[in-house]
């Protein structure tokens, strides 16, 4: 049980903050209280125009940041009892929850006054999460790569 947590309650409690993110408090509007300020503190001779757009790309970006992050916890908590870093299967079960994830996350806006559904939110989530997944996949083979390389006792690595 010990184990189930350590591995299982990190992607959980992200979910569940990701279902925090798709309340009124994180709509366009909320976030523009924040945003807006801080970008125009840093650009302050952007257009309002400009900050708009930016304001839009930083709340797309968050998207693609959650899932990500959630990605990697999945994938560490569906790989819990192996000792190698990486199985095809972890991989595919990790992308598959995040896709469900993305898309309750989406329906869950539908019944959130000041939000709306989309397929194309849901698409960028999934991105998000098949980088990580790809990230952690490039990580593996390069511990694999170093881990088998020949090293010369005087010289260093081959």
């Amino acid at each position: 049980m010990r184990s189930f947590l350590k591995y299982w309650i990190p992607p959980i409690l992200w979910a569940c903050l990701i279902s925090v993110f798709s309340t009124d408090s994180f709509s366009s509007s909320g976030t523009s209280r924040y945003v807006l300020p801080f970008l125009q503190f840093i650009l302050p001779h952007a257009t309002p125009g400009l900050l708009e757009v930016l304001h839009g790309l930083t709340r797309k970006l968050a998207h693609w940041i959650e899932y990500f992050i959630l990605a990697i916890l999945l994938h560490r908590a569906f790989g819990q009892r192996q000792d190698s870093g990486w199985q095809l299967r972890w991989a595919a079960w990790t992308l598959g929850a995040i896709l469900l994830c993305s898309l309750a996350d989406e329906l869950h806006q539908v019944f959130v006054p000041t939000r709306g559904a989309s397929l194309r939110d849901s698409l960028l989530d999934f991105f998000g999460g098949s980088c990580a997944v790809a990230v952690l996949y490039v990580r593996h083979r390069q511990k694999t790569k170093a881990a088998t390389q020949p090293v010369d006792v005087l010289n260093g690595p081959a």
